[in-house]
């Protein structure tokens, strides 16, 4: 088999994959995961340098794929070029998010420190700088869905769908993140 014919071959797979895939097939996405969801992580890896982030972002560019699968163009491109834009556009959303997330945090440290007319007693600021920092500590997107479940009260649903992320990465951010608080105000308090 000649080079160009191998070509025309894996042009002609990438197609017929790409439109099973427009039509709802499964097993279509079953095969791009397989073949592309590498390439997805490390374009994710690079652009977020960081792993648990990057395997968020792969989750979902997928899920996004899937759910938008009707808008594939088949005839205008392939699967992995689709996927790269759809990579594109979900770390573009994890650093706005990010960027939120630090102006949330700002504020939120604002209201943590004193009033200069009104300070706390000492045991009050100690613990709430203590809270702080062991949240600083954490990281994004974990500190931001501890806020929000705990200080702020809302359900792991709604943590969810305030952060962009899926149920299952939240619920697991907060089981993570109040496991490494716990560690850290024990070992503090030891010290």
């Amino acid at each position: 088999m000649s080079v160009d014919a191998e070509v025309e071959q894996d042009l002609d797979e990438l197609h017929d994959l790409a439109v099973r895939l427009r039509a709802g097939s499964r097993e279509a996405l079953e095969e791009a995961w397989a073949r592309w969801a590498p390439l997805v992580h490390t374009l994710a890896l690079r652009a977020v340098g960081d792993h648990h982030d990057a395997e968020d972002v792969t989750q979902q560019v997928f899920v996004a794929a899937w759910r938008g699968r009707h808008t594939l163009r088949p005839e205008r491109g392939t699967v992995p070029g689709w996927l790269v834009g759809i990579t594109r556009h979900k770390v573009a959303d994890l650093h706005a998010q990010r960027s939120r997330q630090a102006r949330d945090a700002a504020a939120a440290a604002a209201e943590v420190l004193p009033d200069r007319h009104a300070p706390p007693p000492e045991e009050t600021l100690a613990a709430r700088l203590l809270l702080a920092d062991a949240l600083d500590r954490l990281g994004e997107p974990r500190a931001s869905a501890i806020r929000l479940a705990l200080v702020d009260e809302l359900t792991h649903e709604e943590v969810a769908q305030r952060l962009g992320l899926p149920l299952g990465t939240v619920k697991s951010h907060i089981r993570r993140g109040l496991a490494t608080l716990r560690t850290y105000v024990e070992e503090v308090g030891e010290a």
